[in-house]
């Protein structure tokens, strides 16, 4: 079951979040979170009025998603930056399509007209993924960020949401 994130989700958000940070280099930070922090997080994106999914299963909280401003600028109104994390294990069995197609259902009803995606681009799965979803990919940035002793590359892929010929 896919649905909106509420503070009871916090604890379970925090743990996904912290593994990424400990184990991956999905995400490029180094510092841990605390289910206060996740709770304030969901807070305070919805208080925005951007969502915060979570994908549920057996009481589970398996994975979440969520996106925000892609650049603070006026000009950049109608353009997201998401994220998308799952568990371990709860990769590779179709979790993150599914959270990934729930959230661009809902960028779409928000009149977002085109969604990015910031991956490492060593990550063969997450941009797999998001090339089966129709993301395509724009850009490499070589060497903008670090983490576990080595240089990141940064691809950059997006998903245009309508075809509105103007703003």
């Amino acid at each position: 079951m896919i649905r909106p994130a509420t503070p009871l989700d916090a604890a379970a958000i925090a743990a996904i979040y912290n593994a990424a940070v400990r184990e991956t280099t999905a995400i490029w930070n180094t510092t841990e979170v605390d289910a206060a922090d996740r709770a304030d997080w969901i807070a305070a994106r919805a208080a925005s009025g951007l969502p915060v999914l979570v994908f549920e299963a057996a009481g589970a909280v398996l994975g979440y998603a969520t996106y925000g401003p892609f650049r603070p600028q006026d000009g950049f109104c109608a353009t997201v930056e998401h994220s998308v994390y799952l568990a371990a294990e709860a990769r590779g069995a179709g979790r993150g399509a599914a959270l990934m197609a729930a959230l661009i259902a809902h960028a779409r009803g928000a009149g977002v007209h085109v969604m990015v995606a910031a991956i490492d681009a060593s990550n063969a799965p997450s941009m797999r993924l998001h090339e089966r979803l129709g993301f395509a990919q724009v850009g490499v940035m070589p060497q903008v960020g670090q983490k576990f002793g080595r240089w990141l590359d940064l691809a950059l892929l997006q998903l245009v949401l309508d075809e509105r010929p103007q703003p």
